[in-house]
């Protein structure tokens, strides 16, 4: 077997055999036909779905609350910057980039601090209380006066992202069983891809039409309606009692983390430094009216969901070559978004080949991360959003740096190009350590 055969669950690295608690999340029990499968929690098939659409929901929230401050940059500038904006437009809305890399910078930040410290708690009353800072972080985003303080609630609203999606994960994988583990993380990411095609949109809408402020009211909602669903339809899971914060950490000591850690956040800082700036990309670069934006979001929306759900199912077959296709894809769709994009069909076809491939590395690099870190899977799953953010950060502020520098608004798109071969470079290092030890 080579590292690209189309091999079933984990075909990783063959010096790190699966063990059982690889393949459902610590303290899962349950018998075959309970659940999903062998290893899933005693639970009935409509629990089951119910928690996972609950999960789900969580993820609809967050992609909203991250990825709608791309579409109203402008607006927010407008009303938190008025003086730098009326001097000059394009500073201000890249300035305002920094409320994208702030919300980035704090997954980074909670992810691992947050997984490795609740490690142990059940993972049902760590996720209430994530939700629950999520409906403050973005209430605050929503009343707070000042450029200063709206980019602190940022921070604080981002700091349970990358610890829900990874016990979310962890508990869908454990729902599922250990043969769909993928599609388990994929479905849980399948409400933040989804969000891109409704929320995001009618956020951006809602956002124009009514002032930003009330995307974010808008945000705190779902969160509620999210608590209230994981209360009612999540069953009891434990925290992973072996777990301690030296355990956890462990996962630091492992090169094949790191490798695909940094593999998320160079390949995926090619995604955020096209999408960060989309909404000037139409309006100055399309010349498309501005209620075009959230029509172009729902493209990428669309994208990403084809990819994240395709990617489900084919990393339950080979996670590396759905990782290979994933990477290039996303090289050739930024580039092809730089050379297109100032026509209107070649703006819409683009930014949804973007979004497809960067739905197609997400259950990838997540289900890698988990496969490579053996006994420290909670503060794995989570750094997987700490290094996709670290991308989003990234790139957004390369992007920036280009359009401050005079380069136009469609030159973050070349930006993307050189991160995403640098990305490739990246995985293609991994590959060439799981064959090193696959000789020794």
């Amino acid at each position: 077997m080579t590292e690209l055969d189309l091999t079933p669950v984990n075909d990783d690295s063959p010096s790190s055999p699966r063990r059982p608690s690889q393949d459902s999340a610590a303290g899962s029990s349950g018998a075959p036909g309970s659940g999903g499968g062998p290893g899933a929690p005693r639970v009935s098939p409509l629990r089951r779905w119910l928690a996972i659409l609950a999960l789900a929901l969580g993820g609809f929230g967050i992609g909203v609350t991250e990825f709608v401050t791309m579409g109203l940059l402008p607006d927010i500038a407008k009303d938190l910057l008025p003086a730098q904006f009326a001097a000059d437009a394009a500073d201000a809305t890249a300035s305002t980039g920094l409320l994208v890399s702030a919300y980035a910078l704090g997954v980074v930040v909670g992810a691992p601090t947050i997984a490795a410290l609740a490690a142990r708690w059940p993972r049902k009353r760590l996720l209430i209380v994530l939700v629950t800072v999520f409906v403050i972080g973005n209430l605050a985003t929503a009343i707070l006066p000042s450029f200063g303080l709206v980019l602190l609630a940022r921070f604080v609203s981002a700091l349970p992202h990358g610890a829900y999606f990874g016990i979310a994960s962890l508990v869908a994988a454990s729902l599922m069983g250990p043969d769909k583990r993928a599609r388990g993380v994929a479905f849980v990411l399948g409400g933040l891809t989804i969000a891109n095609i409704v929320g995001v949109p009618f956020g951006t809408f809602l956002g124009q039409s009514f002032g930003w402020r009330s995307a974010y009211f808008l945000v705190a909602v779902i969160f509620v309606v999210t608590l209230v669903a994981i209360i009612v339809t999540v069953p009891f899971q434990p925290g992973d009692p072996r777990a301690t914060l030296k355990n956890e950490l462990s996962a630091f000591t492992r090169l094949q983390v790191w490798l695909t850690l940094l593999l998320g956040s160079i390949g995926f800082g090619g995604i955020f430094a096209v999408y960060t700036y989309v909404a000037p990309v139409v309006t100055d670069v399309a010349h498309l009216p501005a209620s075009t934006v959230p029509f172009v979001l729902v493209m990428f929306g669309v994208g990403m969901t084809i990819g994240n759900f395709a990617a489900g199912w084919f990393a339950d077959r080979s996670v590396k070559l759905t990782l290979l296709v994933g990477v290039i894809g996303i090289t050739l769709a930024v580039l092809s978004f730089g050379l297109f994009a100032h026509t209107a069909p070649g703006l819409f076809i683009t930014i949804l080949f973007v979004g497809l491939f960067a739905g197609t590395c997400g259950p990838a690099v997540q289900t890698r991360l988990m496969d490579v870190s053996h006994n420290a899977q909670s503060i794995a799953a989570a750094l997987n959003h700490s290094a996709l953010n670290l991308g989003n950060s990234l790139g957004a502020f390369l992007g920036g740096l280009a359009i401050a520098a005079g380069l136009g608004y469609i030159s973050p798109a070349f930006v993307g190009v050189l991160l995403g071969l640098l990305g490739l470079v990246v995985l293609l290092s991994s590959f060439a350590v799981d064959r090193r030890r696959a000789r020794s």
